[in-house]
């Protein structure tokens, strides 16, 4: 274990980033996997808005890379566009 102030504060400041990441990650995760269960169009482009969203913010936060956010918004869209 750390030894120093500043190193214990680090510690600390990181395990809180990291459970706050996990707790985005894993909410944005159920938001797409809902919206992928969707059959209606309507309601689908609704969520769709909110997905999009929330996974701009975790890219903007690094906890996605940018990359996989432009690809995961552009697979839902595709899906959604598909929808009846």
């Amino acid at each position: 274990m750390a030894n120093h102030k500043a190193t214990k504060k680090d510690v600390r400041q990181s395990r809180k980033r990291n459970e706050r990441n996990r707790y985005y990650g894993k909410t944005t995760r159920n938001a797409i996997r809902d919206l992928k269960t969707l059959t209606d169009k309507a309601a689908a482009e609704k969520d769709l808005s909110s997905v999009v969203a929330m996974i701009d913010k975790l890219a903007k936060r690094n906890v996605i890379h940018k990359n996989k956010a432009a690809n995961l918004k552009s697979k839902l869209a595709k899906k959604v566009n598909t929808l009846a």
